[in-house]
């Protein structure tokens, strides 16, 4: 369980920069928070758990219900575009309405999770989608170069078995990158620097948490 909340912000794009030691360091920028703390929950509540809630991004009045909005007013916030929750091991330090900041929570060394909306490849065949070989080039194939092959039995079960891999739509889905290096921060900017790449295009919703797997070393 994290000891601190993860933050929302958006995918500013990828940059590169020298490190003390001359090395290139290539990186992807995200803008974090400031998020606002819109609820707190704990084990002894109905909930049954510890965690809060936080809004990122301004939201106009005119396009939100009036239970979010009643929401939103019982936390002393405006209207957010987005809302998530963090699960936390001990919440005693939060309280509504409080605003996190990307220098609150992460720090250079840090390892994170990513979690975001990979982009959407539309609807894709089987080698592209599942890196599959494709068939023979020669001994008379006709109309059968890029197929899956074979996706059933003829005997028990006789049916196609669940789960497997055909065309369809690829990507443009949840995806989760794990143990990514915090190489920079700059809090003025609320701007956190990533070693390597996340999902999802430029100006995309992203999740940062505190990572779920061990530091490497």
């Amino acid at each position: 369980m994290n000891k601190n909340p993860g933050l929302l912000g958006r995918k500013v794009g990828m940059t590169q920069f020298f490190n003390e030691d001359g090395n290139v360091v290539p990186c992807t920028v995200i803008e974090a928070g400031p998020c606002t703390v819109l609820q707190v929950k704990t084990g002894a509540t109905k909930d049954g758990y510890n965690a809060i809630q936080v809004g990122f991004g301004e939201q106009k009045e005119h396009r939100i219900t009036k239970p979010q909005k009643g929401h939103f007013d019982k936390a002393g916030a405006t209207p957010k575009q987005h809302v998530r929750e963090f699960r936390m091991g001990d919440v005693s330090g939060y309280t509504v309405g409080q605003q996190i900041t990307v220098g609150d929570v992460f720090q250079v060394g840090q390892r994170v999770d990513v979690i975001g909306t990979s982009k959407g490849k539309g609807y894709s065949g089987v080698m592209k989608r599942h890196n599959f070989r494709g068939f023979l080039r020669s001994h008379g194939t006709h109309e059968f170069f890029r197929h899956g092959g074979s996706i059933g039995t003829r005997l028990t079960p006789g049916h196609v078995a669940k789960g497997t891999r055909m065309s369809g739509q690829m990507g443009n889905k949840r995806v989760t990158v794990m143990n990514l290096l915090v190489a920079k921060v700059d809090p003025e900017k609320n701007l956190v620097y990533l070693r390597g790449a996340i999902p999802g295009a430029t100006g995309g919703l992203v999740s940062v948490r505190g990572t779920m797997k061990t530091n490497k070393k």
